[in-house]
C-alpha cells in the first residue's frame, strides 16, 4: 500500500483538500495529514505549530480561532515565505475526512494528544473506518482508548526505545506497526522482529528522510529501487510505504520501474560532470567541497546528499560546470534540470553546447523546499547531431543563486 505524505503536495498545498484528492487520484490507498486544534478546539489540518510556513498569516494554531484560520490562504507545495499563494484554505478535519470517505484511509498524524476531539469528528461524520490513529504511547493508554472507542483503527509506532511494547499487546495486537530505524543494526530492523510484526498485520515504513528507515529513501529509490523501496519490501517485510513520490512509487509497484528515462532521452547525474578539473570541466568560487555528499577527490565542486539525492549544491554566481552527453540520433533537444529551491527567484543559468556561445537566461523555479526536486524545462531547444557533445551550465554572475541540481536530462522535441 502507498501512503501520500501530507497528501500529494507536488500538485497542491500540503494538508489541503486538493492534496488529499490528488493523493488518492495518483494511486495512494492512504493519505497522511497532520491534525491540530484551534483556540476554539476545532481540529484542522496543519503540520507546524504555527501557520507561518504554509499560509499568508502568522501565529500559533492554538492561539487562532477557526474563523481566523479560514481567512488565510495556503501556499503552494511545502510552503515557505516565498512560495506562491493559492486559492486553497486550511481545511477542518471534518472536511478532510469527508473528502476521503469513499476514497481511502487517512493517517491522522499528531492527533493522538487530541484523540477525543478527533474521535468526535469521526463519529459525527460517519468516518470511523477512514481515520487511522497512531502513537508510540504506553500500551495501557492505547488499550484504554481502544476499549472506550470500539471500531477505532490504530497503528502503533515502534523504534528501539519501545520495541518491547509489541509483546505487551499480547494476542490483541494492532493491525499495523509503523517502524522507525536509523541503523540496520537496530533491534526493530532485525528479520525476526519484523517477521513477528508481519505475522499479525502490516508493517509501515517512511521513506521521505534518511533517518526514518536508515537511508532507504524515496530519492535513493529513484536512482535504484534496490537502494530504497525494493529493499524495504524484500528485506524488511514492508507492506505500507509512506512517500513524497506517490506517482513514482505507484509506477514501481505496478510496473517495476521507478524514475525511468524517457525514450530517446539522455540523463546525466549532476555529480558526474566531465573530467579535467578546475578551469576545464568546472569553475567553483570557493575551495573544497562545502557539501556533505561524495565529492570527487581533489575537486572543489560542492556536492550534497539530500536524503539520497546526490546533488551539486551551494550554487554561486559566475560558477560553471560541464557535462558530456551521448546523443542517440540527430534531432532537436531540450535540456531539463531536476532542481530544487525554496526561493523566488532561485537562480539563473545559461546553456552552451560544444564550446559555443551560451543561450538565453534560464530561471530556476521555486519548488518550495531544498529537498523538493522538480524536472524543469530550460525551453532553449538546440539542434544536435548523433554522437558525443558537451553541455556547459553557467550561473549568471549578477543573479541570486541558491538551488540544487540533481540531474540534467536532454530530451528530444522533434525530428
Amino acid at each position: 500500500m502507498t501512503a501520500a505524505h501530507r497528501g500529494q503536495w507536488r500538485k497542491a498545498p500540503e494538508n489541503s483538500l486538493a492534496a488529499i484528492r490528488a493523493g488518492f487520484a495518483d494511486g495512494a490507498e492512504i493519505v497522511e495529514v497532520d491534525v491540530r486544534l484551534t483556540r476554539d478546539k476545532v481540529p484542522v489540518l496543519m503540520h507546524d505549530a504555527t501557520v507561518d510556513r504554509t499560509t499568508d498569516g502568522t501565529g500559533r494554531v492554538a492561539d487562532l480561532t477557526h474563523a481566523q484560520l479560514r481567512g488565510l490562504r495556503l501556499r503552494a507545495g511545502l510552503g515557505g515565505r516565498q512560495a506562491p499563494l493559492t486559492g486553497e484554505r486550511i481545511p477542518t478535519l471534518a472536511e478532510a475526512i469527508q473528502t476521503a470517505r469513499t476514497l481511502g484511509l487517512v493517517n491522522l498524524d499528531q492527533a493522538w494528544k487530541d484523540r477525543e476531539a478527533v474521535w468526535r469528528v469521526l463519529e459525527e461524520t460517519g468516518t470511523v473506518r477512514n481515520g487511522l490513529f497512531k502513537s508510540p504511547a504506553p500500551v495501557p493508554e492505547v488499550r484504554a482508548f481502544l476499549d472506550r472507542h470500539r471500531g477505532a483503527l490504530y497503528m502503533h509506532l515502534v523504534d528501539d526505545t519501545n520495541a518491547a511494547s509489541v509483546e505487551e499487546f499480547g494476542r490483541s495486537r494492532p493491525p499495523a506497526f509503523e517502524v522507525v530505524f536509523d541503523d540496520v543494526r537496530d533491534r526493530v530492523a532485525q528479520p525476526a522482529f519484523l517477521r513477528g510484526l508481519r505475522a499479525t498485520g502490516r508493517v509501515w515504513f517512511n521513506t521521505m528522510r534518511n533517518d526514518y528507515a536508515a537511508k532507504f529513501t524515496d530519492e535513493a529509490s529513484l536512482i535504484d529501487p534496490a537502494r530504497g523501496w525494493a529493499a524495504l519490501i524484500a528485506g524488511f517485510q514492508a507492506t505500507i510505504i509512506q512517500t513524497d513520490n506517490v506517482e513514482t512509487l505507484e509506477a514501481y509497484l505496478t510496473k517495476g520501474v521507478a524514475d525511468a528515462v524517457p525514450p530517446g532521452a539522455v540523463r546525466v547525474q549532476a555529480e558526474n560532470y566531465a573530467p579535467g578539473g578546475a578551469g576545464v570541466s568546472y569553475h567553483d568560487t570557493d575551495a573544497g567541497n562545502r557539501g556533505d555528499g561524495p565529492g570527487r577527490r581533489g575537486d572543489h565542486v560542492d556536492v550534497c546528499d539530500h536524503d539520497g539525492a546526490v546533488v551539486v549544491c551551494w550554487m554561486r554566481g559566475a560558477e560553471w560546470i560541464t557535462y558530456g552527453v551521448d546523443v542517440p540520433k540527430d534531432g532537436s533537444y531540450t535540456l531539463k534540470a531536476r532542481a530544487s529551491s525554496p526561493y523566488t527567484p532561485a537562480g539563473t543559468y545559461r546553456i552552451a553546447y560544444d564550446g559555443g556561445p551560451p543561450g538565453r537566461p534560464v530561471h530556476v523555479a521555486n519548488t518550495t523546499a531544498h529537498y523538493a526536486f522538480a524536472l524543469q524545462d530550460s525551453r532553449d531547444p538546440r539542434r544536435l547531431t548523433r554522437g558525443r557533445h558537451t553541455v556547459r551550465v553557467s550561473l549568471e554572475a549578477g543573479a541570486f543563486q541558491n538551488w540544487n541540481l540533481d540531474y540534467l536530462q536532454l530530451e528530444p522535441v522533434g525530428p
